[in-house]
């Protein structure tokens, strides 16, 4: 292949798409919608296929306009509601006594045979060198459609000839979403065009939710490499090959739509933003879910992460995600997921995070004394229908001492997530804290004005037999002796690539993304004791979990 020609660029990655469960047929580009910024063809086929009912009672009403006034309707949503919502929920029609659902995710629980032949019946199809303007005759280089719906856009870029930047630029001045004095570009607009665009050349990934011209952010999307910017070398030549091998990765692809995605709102609850994970972060909350799987509940995890990494919402997935998690036998893995932090981030982004990522109202709760007394509302939460509770750390204690009564007495299971379990605090703040401790357990802080959520951690999850059905996970920006201690995982002889001479917490498996002088590096859960992977539906890079190192990303 002649690698500098950006033409055979989008022929791998289309051939690759093709051959791994998308639809590519060349020249089906010329039977776009671009007034509607629609493939007609998938999405009267999904509905079709899908809800042959729906269809027929749609045909009833409006005879041989039928498939018109269903693409016109589904228009007019997207335009008012936003793709993100649409696909979620779909659309009213006239005779139709619910919402016309336009895609099928997979459902937390996913036993139901009906929605299992829904979901593979998914449509996912990119199209090259699209002509998507109203006003002229410019293209985009790759579009990416589920049931005919456009979801991502893309612009390609071969470091032979140009760089990432060149993609960006392209975006930001030559695919302006509202031209002066001209009607908006329907592809293009946020929030009802499509839901992500990628800048991407051979070595590098960026990424945007919003068009804005020259105003547009960029965000990196890439995995790392061994502590720098940019991505490890792929044996296809090209470095950023996982975004379609394993991000577009049919499964994980629907996943993202249907699960990351999230509507950010504003003071009014009106939508302000649409934010879509970035790589450390998707691969982290994954790799964080299959380890707690194949554990079972018990066990502690330790996520490090540093500024500008997107920690608030790394938690507010991971919350959410363990909230919905069930085991191969169908059965719920935590009956609820407790979420501990200080009052300052509660009462601020965390709590507008977890309940922006709340997609059926009532399932979080916050601990705060509004409605009576706290130890009140505790018991009412942890053994009510609240999937996710959030407390302070000053809480933390009698919420512990709640969780490990139910867990013995009730056989139930609980995740706890600290946040910042390395931060001090003092004065007032400390005296609070060291409130909450028994006499012996103050001695043993020593002297010092300080005291962190480590000391009220470490004094109140000492081991104990009775936390078998309780998982810890720590997020942390420095983890201390006393966090490694507290949270690492030692060596386990009986697992594969343990490390049977040491007895030491293990060491971290670092991931870090963009540009060092604004680098976001995780830490995935302190497992270094045999190799983790993303479900088995999802492509794997084995190899990346044998040798784990403190700065090494995932190969």
């Amino acid at each position: 292949m002649t690698i500098h020609k950006e033409i055979a660029f989008e022929d791998e990655i289309c051939e690759h798409l093709g051959a791994h469960g998308w639809v590519y047929v060349e020249g089906d580009a010329s039977r776009y919608d671009r007034a509607r910024a629609l493939f007609p063809d998938d999405v009267l086929a999904w509905v079709q296929s899908t809800q042959p009912a729906a269809w027929e009672a749609v045909e009833k009403n409006h005879g041989t306009a039928a498939g018109e006034t269903l693409l016109d309707r589904l228009r007019d949503s997207l335009d008012q509601r936003g793709t993100l919502d649409v696909l979620r929920h779909g659309i009213d029609m006239l005779g139709l006594k619910g919402k016309l659902p336009l895609a099928q995710f997979k459902p937390a629980l996913g036993i139901n045979p009906e929605i299992r032949d829904r979901y593979e019946q998914n449509r996912l199809r990119v199209l090259r060198q699209v002509r998507y303007s109203l006003h002229n005759e410019n293209s985009i280089d790759l579009v990416l459609f589920l049931n005919g719906i456009p979801v991502a856009t893309v612009e390609l870029k071969t470091d032979f000839t140009q760089r990432v930047g060149d993609a960006i630029d392209q975006y930001r001045y030559d695919r302006d979403p509202r031209p002066k004095g001209r009607a908006a570009e329907p592809l293009l607009t946020w929030p009802s065009g499509a839901l992500v665009h990628f800048a991407i050349s051979n070595s590098d990934v960026f990424m945007t939710t919003r068009l804005a011209g020259a105003a547009t952010h960029f965000l990196p999307f890439n995995r790392g490499d061994a502590g720098a910017a940019g991505n490890p070398p792929h044996p296809s030549g090209h470095r950023t090959a996982y975004l379609w091998e394993e991000v577009w990765q049919r499964d994980s692809w629907l996943e993202i739509l249907g699960r990351y995605l999230v509507g950010e709102k504003d003071d009014k609850r009106m939508l302000k933003a649409t934010i879509f994970p970035r790589y450390h972060q998707l691969d982290s909350t994954r790799r964080l879910q299959a380890a707690v799987l194949d554990d079972g509940p018990g066990r502690k995890y330790l996520i490090q992460h540093s500024a500008g990494s997107g920690k608030t919402k790394t938690i507010a997935w991971t919350a959410h995600f363990f909230a919905d998690l069930h085991t191969a036998a169908h059965e719920k893995l935590f009956d609820t997921v407790l979420v501990v932090s200080d009052r300052t981030v509660i009462d601020g982004q965390l709590q507008d995070a977890l309940f922006d990522f709340e997609r059926t109202t009532g399932v979080v709760a916050k601990i705060s004394g509004d409605r009576g007394s706290k130890s009140g509302e505790l018991a009412e939460a942890l053994s009510g229908d609240k999937k996710i509770v959030v407390c302070t750390i000053q809480t933390f204690p009698h919420a512990l001492k709640a969780v490990r009564e139910l867990a013995a007495t009730k056989g139930k299971t609980f995740a706890v997530i600290a946040d910042e379990a390395h931060s001090s605090q003092a004065g007032e703040a400390a005296a609070k804290l060291k409130a909450v401790l028994s006499a012996e357990e103050l001695a043993e802080l020593g002297d010092g004005g300080e005291v962190s959520m480590d000391d009220v951690l470490a004094a109140q999850m000492t081991a104990r037999a009775d936390d078998a059905g309780i998982t810890f996970v720590a997020f942390t920006a420095t983890p201390k002796t006393k966090t490694l201690e507290l949270f690492g995982t030692r060596p386990d002889p009986t697992r594969r690539g343990s490390r049977p001479k040491t007895t030491c917490p293990s060491r971290f498996t670092s991931i870090r993304c963009g540009r060092r002088s604004r680098r976001a590096s995780f830490s995935t859960c302190s497992r270094t004791t045999r190799p983790t992977s993303w479900p088995s539906s999802w492509p794997t890079r084995a190899a990346s979990w044998t040798t784990p190192r403190s700065n090494a990303p995932p190969r």
